[in-house]
């Protein structure tokens, strides 16, 4: 029996503000960055991660619509690598996330949550849980507590 699961989210700040491109197909794709602060203990120095994400069609309009540098987002998605030349002819690796959905996590005037969330604009089929609440994210939980 073969287990495959490629689900990530992700609730952080924009790096920059995402660059909206259209494909020669006329398709609407951006990119963007997302900084996530890794968890840390009291007397480590904070660690940050930063994300590349890629999205597609009208969530990428929406994305590059209402989200700017700073804006804090929470997007589902699914991780992906590719290998490619540069151009001086060296071989990279890059590790993406390809959003599925892009959640607001505060509201305009800021601090505040959203309830708001961007339509599924594909007919793509939708993971089976996903996480859209910020709130979720907020809320400590003392491992003790745990049942695993």
């Amino acid at each position: 029996m073969s287990l495959n699961l490629n689900l990530v989210t992700l609730a952080g700040r924009l790096t920059r503000d995402p660059e909206l491109r259209t494909t020669t197909s006329g398709l609407s794709v951006t990119t963007f960055t997302i900084a996530v602060d890794r968890k840390y203990s009291r007397g480590e120095d904070k660690q940050t991660d930063f994300i590349d994400c890629i999205a597609w069609r009208d969530r990428a309009d929406f994305i590059s619509k209402y989200f700017f540098k700073g804006s804090a987002i929470c997007v589902t998605g699914t991780i992906q690598t590719r290998n490619y030349e540069d151009k001086n002819g060296n071989k990279r690796k890059a590790t993406e996330v390809i959003v599925d959905s892009a959640d607001f996590v505060e509201s305009k005037s800021g601090g505040q949550q959203s309830d708001y969330s961007a339509p599924a604009a594909d007919p793509a089929p939708a993971p089976a849980a996903t996480v859209h609440q910020a709130t979720m994210f907020d809320t400590a939980v003392d491992e003790d507590d745990l049942p695993f």
